[in-house]
């Protein structure tokens, strides 16, 4: 009986699985791995552009598990990020979550097992990302997690034993490659000084060459990027020139160009310079790194935000580049979000409290008014995203980054944990057209 039991289990647990993937893409065929196009008879490579989606691990318990690795469109993505690792001062590295680390990383748990902890075979976002041919990797960092940094890259042996840990990532994992996410050298406020733009430098380098020396031996081509300020007061804290050779990717943040912390009630990822207020742009990332900084057009990933910032307004009413005069968000229409709503957010809000869209034709981007709520909020939507895809392609430029991928989700209804679609990242797909790889074959640990 017990027997009989088992079989009934584990044949409902698979069915569920295989259920729940099928809701959002269909199971990969080989000619969806076709790397070649043909042309006249002749085959011809086409540009692989890079869609690359940071998955941050607390998203994992948000509208009750919707983006659980077996229900994400990995269609959608070239490369996964997950997010995020961290480091301690003297460059030991461990996740922020032990529950949905292990969870998200070695699969569901197998209760039924004796001795614990034990696995689900297949169930993690590893499985999942490398089956689809999605290459996954870690990011190190973020804006919370940045104040060690200074104390590892300043210091020979703590670079070292940091750039070995990431090795070990590398081969507990099954990750494809290392994203440092340092928010960022030269930084006052994360203990950071000038020494950083130095050390920046010596510290990639020491991952660079840790983790080429583990993939020659098992004959693997491991990632090295970087997330970095789309500022120039950001931008002139990294040796450039020095990392080309280094980095395989530069992800360049363009967004939260603008907040609570601006002047005036501007965009948080304009396309093109503002008509008012800092001229902060992709456009103008862009061109810095081209022309200033000499980085090559196809080692650049320009960042798009699938998420909102809101400003509050008391006495005047809100406009775009009207005067900041509460530096705080509107955390009460968006409360889920603190203020900066995830796009499925701003559709599910923007018809309850009197928000109007406008669009910005200068700075190429929308924002929305509610006088009724005294709300400023900038975001993108369809239209921004495919525009910044089409600068991509125009310049040539490697791709985009997405933060972050759960951001776009959207539900039949709120709740029912059905996804209907993903509009943003429909666009990117439209006009980027990244190839689609071959499943990623795992890589047992040595």
């Amino acid at each position: 009986m017990k027997n009989l039991f088992r079989i009934l289990f584990f044949g409902c647990m698979i069915f569920a699985l295989n259920n729940a993937f099928s809701q959002v893409v269909p199971p990969p065929t080989q000619k969806s791995f076709e790397d070649t196009l043909s042309e006249g008879g002749t085959e011809v490579t086409p540009v692989c552009r890079q869609i690359i989606g940071y998955y941050p691990s607390w998203q994992w318990y948000d509208r009750g598990q919707l983006l659980a690795p077996e229900n994400i469109d990995y269609t959608r993505y070239t490369i996964l990020n997950y997010s995020f690792y961290q480091t301690d001062s003297v460059g030991n590295l461990y996740g922020t979550d032990e529950w949905a680390d292990s969870v998200l990383l070695r699969g569901k748990y197998d209760w039924t097992q004796a001795v614990q902890p034990a696995y689900i075979q297949n169930t993690s976002l590893v499985d999942y990302s490398h089956a689809w041919g999605v290459k996954l990797m870690v990011s190190i960092g973020g804006w919370t997690l940045s104040e060690n940094f200074p104390k590892v890259a300043k210091d020979p042996s703590r670079r070292a034993h940091f750039a070995s840990q990431c090795v070990n990532l590398l081969k507990d994992y099954q990750f494809d490659g290392i994203d440092i996410d340092w928010e960022y050298p030269g930084y006052a406020e994360h203990k950071s000084g000038p020494e950083d733009k130095q050390n920046f430098t010596l510290l990639m380098r020491a991952i660079r060459d840790s983790i080429d020396a583990y993939g020659k031996k098992i004959k693997y081509k491991f990632l090295l990027t970087a997330a970095f300020g789309a500022n120039k007061s950001q931008m002139d804290f990294i040796e450039y020139d020095k990392l080309v050779n280094t980095m395989d990717y530069f992800n360049m943040m363009c967004y939260d160009y603008n907040g609570t912390w601006s002047e005036d009630a501007n965009h948080n990822s304009p396309l093109y310079a503002p008509g008012s207020g800092s001229p902060a742009s992709m456009d103008v990332a862009f061109k810095l790194l081209i022309n200033d900084y000499k980085v090559p057009s196809e080692k650049i990933n320009l960042g798009v935000g699938f998420y909102g910032r809101s400003l509050k307004f008391k006495d005047s009413k809100p406009a775009l580049y009207a005067k900041n005069e509460t530096q705080k968000t509107d955390d009460r229409t968006f409360i889920e979000d603190e203020g900066s709503p995830q796009y499925y957010n701003i559709l599910l809000k923007k018809d309850k409290g009197g928000f109007v869209e406008r669009w910005d034709s200068i700075a190429q981007v929308p924002y929305m008014i509610s006088e009724e709520k005294k709300t400023f909020l900038s975001y993108d939507n369809a239209r921004s995203v495919r525009l910044k895809a089409e600068y991509v392609v125009k310049h040539e430029a490697a791709g985009v980054i997405i933060w972050e991928i759960t951001g776009d989700y959207l539900e039949k209804r709120p709740g029912t944990g059905k996804i209907i679609g993903t509009p943003l990242a429909d666009e990117l797909i439209n006009v980027l057209q990244p190839c689609r790889r071959k499943t990623i074959k795992k890589r047992w640990r040595n």
